[in-house]
């Protein structure tokens, strides 16, 4: 049989026989999506947490605690000034509010986003219950989008970061442990090219590429309902350029390591930087602007926006040309100096 088909099956029967792999390619990732799904699912707001300063027995306090309480978004509750400030300063509520005759005092964070909001709903409360009106009314359109739900958002990045751990920890572990038992010596004597062995990583790689991706949107689509908005063979497409972008990768890290602890040294160097900035779990966009020329050169992070701009928004694959050519430049770059500094021995 021809090499380059021999070593691509012999890839594919390793993996099948190392169930931690399988486990981590496939299981895994839908774990993560359910577990991930069910905790930051949509749901009814939830209440504001307020704390009112001072003694139950003031009417002030009282009056302002009987008006808090015909509202649903906030619950609140007496504590005395030392109890409100610790409440305050350990996060268990969101605000104090300290009653001054017809007055009120609030403290809180600015810089918490909860505390802020709170200040917004305690203003609205208190002057309406001091008899302020609109000015002008506001209709309501209440919609529900499914692109717009935080498992709409975590999909993508998890099939982005799949694909990145599944390429070189899949990738890395076994090129470095057959040099580390002098196996890649013994291929090194053989006929065949050094390019046909790193090329099988890559293809076999392709087998089980489809079928990783299938099984994280099938669980999402059956348990919350999501939906890939654009084209399936663009979404293909994508999945195909990722896979081979971080195979990739995976073959330059394990191009010269000997031992097992250079190699996850290596591998947590890289992929770290990319579970943090690249988008995976919140946005990107997160981070300071000086930042954002190395988030986007990232390889992570492109695979992340392309694989959000067609799943969520439908977009088509021409209006990311960037990022195609990104991962298209880690692609061909990674690969060629993998190939030029291999180290079979």
């Amino acid at each position: 049989m021809n090499p380059l088909l021999e070593l691509t099956l012999t890839r594919v029967r390793e993996f099948l026989r190392e169930r931690e792999a399988v486990f981590w390619v496939f299981i895994f990732p839908v774990l993560m999506t359910f577990a991930l799904g069910i905790a930051f699912r949509n749901t009814a707001p939830e209440k504001t947490f307020v704390a009112i300063e001072g003694d139950a027995t003031n009417p002030s306090v009282s009056q302002i605690a009987t008006v808090l309480s015909h509202s649903p978004e906030i619950s609140s509750s007496v504590l005395a000034p030392d109890e409100a400030a610790m409440a305050l300063r350990s996060g268990k509520v969101a605000i104090v509010i300290k009653p001054a005759n017809d007055s009120y005092s609030l403290r809180f964070d600015p810089t918490r986003p909860e505390s802020r909001t709170a200040k917004l709903i305690i203003e609205d409360v208190l002057q309406r219950a001091k008899g302020r009106t609109d000015v002008v009314q506001l209709g309501e359109e209440k919609i529900i989008e499914p692109g717009a739900r935080y498992v709409d958002f975590l999909v993508p990045g998890l099939i982005g970061m799949n694909l990145m751990g599944s390429g070189l920890w899949g990738l890395g572990f076994t090129i470095v442990i057959a040099r580390s038992r002098k196996i890649l010596k013994r291929f090194a004597a053989t006929p065949m090219r050094r390019s046909h062995y790193l090329l099988s990583f890559m293809l076999s790689r392709l087998v089980f590429l489809f079928l990783e991706v299938a099984a994280v949107v099938v669980f999402a689509w059956l348990a919350f309902g999501f939906t890939v908005r654009g084209s399936w063979l663009t979404v293909a497409l994508i999945t195909l350029l990722g896979g081979f972008t971080f195979s990739g990768i995976g073959l330059l890290v394990a191009a010269r390591p000997t031992t097992i602890e250079g190699v996850s040294g290596l591998m947590n160097f890289i992929m770290l930087p990319m579970w943090l900035l690249s988008g995976t779990f919140f946005s990107s966009e997160r981070f300071p602007q000086v930042f954002q020329p190395f988030i986007k050169a990232l390889p992570l992070t492109a695979l992340n926006t392309l694989l959000r701009s067609v799943m969520n928004e439908g977009a088509p694959l021409w209006s990311n040309w960037m990022h195609v050519a990104i991962l298209l430049g880690w692609l061909f770059i990674s690969f060629v100096v993998a190939l030029k500094i291999f180290k079979w021995q």
